[in-house]
């Protein structure tokens, strides 16, 4: 009889209900709202999805993500290999192939000013960081905050990895990322409100065609020039480059397939799950934790509004041919960004087909916020 007591009694203290806390209770709820937002209303599910469970999981069987010192068993949890290889800045450089792999620069080669507006939108990175210093973080933590405003979440896991930043790691992943989930809730209101009716309905010229030769060339020459004045830069803006070598040259069609599919995918499971185990109630419901979220909102919301304002100061020296919504696109919220330019300008005329023009903003910010990475390493001596 005792043996049968102490097996009933040893399972039901092994059970999450007797071990999961208030705070875990609260986690779970948000994982739950964030399954919703990507399964009910379509906000980057292929982020989102994985994000929010593994959320879940950690918030029910804490040691999925636990070190072999903190685990209850003595062996590291499954999560934390896979956290591993963000903290090694593998799994954000092969998102970055990815993303080169599948995306195309011919909007950013036809049209090179749009440079500019992916530079005025990391206004909010630079924002975010006095900010940062001002609420008390140290310099290379105030850097690695700061980065949450390019809406770049491979870049903030790799800059938080190189600045020994890994305290706030899981944070400002979560934040990073749950920003460029909500690209379409939280850019709209910023261009409405910066914008004229009149602006937004501009229509702006065809782009001219991109030759083949300068579609190779592209990616070879900002390697060389980007990698060469920053060389820490390499990881990010030379795997992004080469995805995009792969898709250009037309010479090595099986791996560009692999590195915007199944790579792709892969990546994007490990770094998801990984992203989101961090979140843990011990970890997340803090005074910090919400320093950083409330940071990169910010940082955000300044880094839409440069490049809006940037993109109305070329509406009115170009005497009308560029409309300012493309400005918004300057943030690394690749392709999402862009589609949320298009929408704002179809709003007003759907006739207005502004995705191609956006393209460039929103590629030139995926190399802006590597440079702005790579710039805060130089300065730190990474």
């Amino acid at each position: 009889m005792d043996y049968i007591s102490n097996t009933l009694s040893n399972l039901v203290h092994q059970t999450a209900f007797l071990n999961v806390t208030f705070g875990n209770v609260i986690m779970i709820a948000v994982a739950c709202f964030f399954l919703w937002l990507a399964i009910r209303h379509d906000f980057e599910p292929l982020l989102l999805v994985p994000i929010a469970f593994g959320m879940l999981l950690v918030n029910i069987y804490p040691d999925i993500i636990a070190t072999a010192e903190k685990s209850a068993s003595g062996t590291e949890g499954l999560l934390h290999f896979f956290f591993r290889l963000d903290e090694w800045a593998i799994l954000p450089s092969l998102i970055f192939m990815g993303v080169g792999a599948m995306t195309d620069f011919g909007p950013l080669i036809a049209n090179p000013v749009s440079f500019l507006l992916g530079a005025a939108a990391q206004f909010g990175i630079y924002m975010a960081y006095f900010g940062a210093m001002a609420l008390g973080f140290s310099d290379k933590a105030a850097a690695a905050v700061s980065i949450i405003g390019g809406a770049d979440g491979p870049t903030s896991i790799f800059l938080a990895g190189k600045l020994q930043q890994t305290a706030i790691l899981g944070p400002i992943a979560v934040a990073a990322y749950s920003y460029m989930s909500l690209v379409p809730v939280i850019q709209p209101p910023v261009m409405r409100l910066l914008t004229t009716k009149k602006e937004r309905q501009i229509k702006m010229a065809q782009l001219r065609p991109v030759s083949k030769l300068e579609r190779i060339l592209f990616p070879i020459i900002v390697s060389i020039v980007v990698c060469s004045i920053l060389p820490s830069t390499a990881p990010l803006v030379g795997m992004l480059m080469l995805g995009n070598l792969f898709r250009e040259s037309g010479v090595v069609r099986q791996l560009q397939e692999t590195a915007s599919n199944a790579m792709m995918y892969i990546v994007v499971i490990l770094l998801g799950t990984s992203v989101g185990a961090t979140t843990s109630a011990e970890a997340f419901l803090n005074a910090t934790t919400l320093k950083i979220v409330f940071l990169g909102l910010v940082a955000f919301i300044f880094g839409t509004a440069a490049g809006v304002l940037l993109g109305k100061l070329m509406c009115h020296l170009t005497h009308g041919r560029v409309n300012p919504l493309i400005g918004s696109a300057g943030v690394s919220a690749v392709p999402m960004a862009a589609r949320v330019s298009q929408k704002e300008g179809a709003r007003e005329d759907p006739t207005n087909f502004l995705l191609m023009h956006a393209m460039g903003p929103n590629v030139a910010g995926v190399i802006g916020t590597a440079v702005a990475a790579g710039t805060f390493m130089a300065i730190f001596g990474v």
